[in-house]
């Protein structure tokens, strides 16, 4: 296949924001559309299986799509050869997701037929629909085109919200509902799958790419730590607190967690370089990628943050009723997650793109041991906003962690992590204390002091600089153009 030309991290990270911003509105729709048609029971029902299959459908990667990205940024790759073995191995953990999964599922839920029969009708198309369009998401990730990335999370969404609306209007019941939710997924995944083989050749009688084995336990385990963590908070809670309460929860969980793939699709745009430039032994390129994703990553988790910590109220009552009017303190303490987190996948995939994944492994172990008992702790104690504070504690546990793992830790507290941080955390403080009971006010202004600091910062007055001078030549050449021709 002839080679094509990749996308700049600028193209790609703008094709990945408008995409995701679409697709992540898609799916709000779709979970108001759930919450408004559910009662609470049957949403806190609906949030334990969606947790668990999203942790069997991440099992089902284990791990291997960072390992495809990394063997991919190595030279002389045989490319087609890399994903057929990849769409092999993602083929056979699959099965073996489902096997395990059910059975765990039947041992932690005995007695619980509506919960079992939900699990099967919404995991079994769902965990199949998340591993084909993984294998489209890394395959367009790898050769450094997101906007086809975007393109398949687009259809996902878009699925997801027609079929859940048709469900809605023909008055479905709650496992129908359930079985549309997991069939959107699929539906993407299948298309996705079509988008690679259009691009390369799928030969699953072909050699097996052994690289893709090389570190595999630590990646799997360190996969399967990352999807567990944002999944840690239903699946505890389910044994300390209602059902119902559960479902206030999961809907106030729901908004920070859809809002983290953005930070992650920046993210991704960087993923490729970063290997790239460590496997080539550029360190000092690396460690500016990284201080870049740093900067860039951090304003972003802010800017998310600033409107539901203010705003969470107004929210929840204009997204969901006031039948949900409960989870706007939890969405208040969790909209802080979005910053934090922000600044952990950066780090962490710094870790990673350094062949330090193990780190990234142990920072996650710790973190999701620490989760199971603060959880239980907390929400015992304060129930709902108990918990939600037990996730934000679990983020700043790995934070910590993933500082204290990174090289260069003292050149990238220096550069990003003491001002920026330093700059959030007193910002969010005053502004809440003089500003509180003025949520649009105390919005707008910390939106302005937002700004303030992207500019106070001289690489970013520098990059923001040349950016623009970038564009006028462009401009300039584009006008000049016609009159040569």
């Amino acid at each position: 296949m002839e080679k094509s030309k990749k996308n700049s991290i600028v193209k790609n990270i703008l094709h990945l924001f408008y995409s995701t911003a679409l697709s992540n509105g898609l799916n709000a729709i779709a979970l108001i559309v759930l919450a408004h048609y559910l009662d609470k029971n049957a949403y806190g029902m609906f949030s334990v299986v969606l947790a668990f299959a999203m942790i069997m459908g991440y099992f089902s990667d284990a791990g291997l799509s960072v390992i495809v990205l990394r063997e991919g940024s190595k030279k002389q790759v045989d490319i087609s050869n890399l994903i057929s073995s990849y769409v092999k191995m993602r083929m056979g953990l699959l099965f073996a997701s489902f096997l395990c999964g059910f059975i765990i599922f039947h041992i932690i839920h005995p007695g619980q037929p509506e919960l079992i029969q939900t699990a099967y009708i919404l995991m079994i198309p769902m965990v199949s629909g998340i591993a084909l369009q993984s294998i489209g998401t890394t395959y367009f990730q790898l050769i450094e085109k997101m906007q086809y990335n975007g393109l398949i999370r687009i259809i996902s969404s878009f699925c997801l919200v027609v079929t859940l609306l048709l469900g809605m209007f023909l008055h479905f019941d709650p496992l129908i509902m359930c079985t549309l939710y997991g069939l959107s997924y699929l539906t993407a995944g299948i298309i996705g799958v079509y988008l690679v083989s259009k691009n390369v050749k799928i030969r699953l009688k072909s050699r097996f790419h052994k690289g893709l084995l090389q570190n595999l336990g630590s990646f799997t385990l360190g996969g399967l730590l990352f999807v567990l963590l944002p999944q840690l908070g239903p699946l505890v809670l389910e044994n300390t607190i209602s059902l119902k309460e559960v479902g206030v929860f999961a809907v106030a969980y729901r908004i920070p967690q859809a809002l983290q793939q953005i930070p992650f699709i920046v993210a991704g745009a960087y993923y490729p370089v970063m290997f790239r430039a460590f496997n080539n032994n550029r360190f000092d390129d690396h460690l500016r990628h990284n201080i870049a994703l740093l900067k860039i990553i951090s304003l972003v988790g802010m800017a998310m943050t600033i409107p539901f910590y203010y705003m969470s109220d107004f929210v929840i009552h204009l997204l969901f009723s006031d039948k949900w009017i409960q989870a706007a303190l939890p969405l208040k303490i969790l909209s802080v997650l979005l910053t934090i987190q922000a600044i952990n996948i950066a780090l962490a995939d710094g870790l990673t793109t350094r062949a330090l994944q193990t780190y990234r492994t142990f920072v996650q172990l710790i973190s999701v041991i620490s989760g199971v008992f603060l959880y239980i702790l907390f929400s015992k104690f304060f129930g709902v906003v108990g918990a939600a504070f037990a996730g934000v504690v679990i983020e700043a546990i790995a934070f910590c962690g993933f500082w204290i793992c990174i090289p260069n830790r003292w050149i990238i507290a220096k550069r990003v992590i003491v001002p920026y941080v330093s700059f959030f955390i007193a910002s969010l403080c005053s502004i809440d204390y003089f500003l509180g009971a003025f949520p649009l006010l105390a919005m707008a202004v910390h939106f302005v002091l937002l700004s303030l600091l992207v500019l106070v910062d001289k690489e970013n007055r520098e990059k923001i600089h040349r950016y623009v001078k970038t564009l006028g030549i462009n401009q300039r050449w584009k006008t000049k153009k016609p009159e040569g021709v």
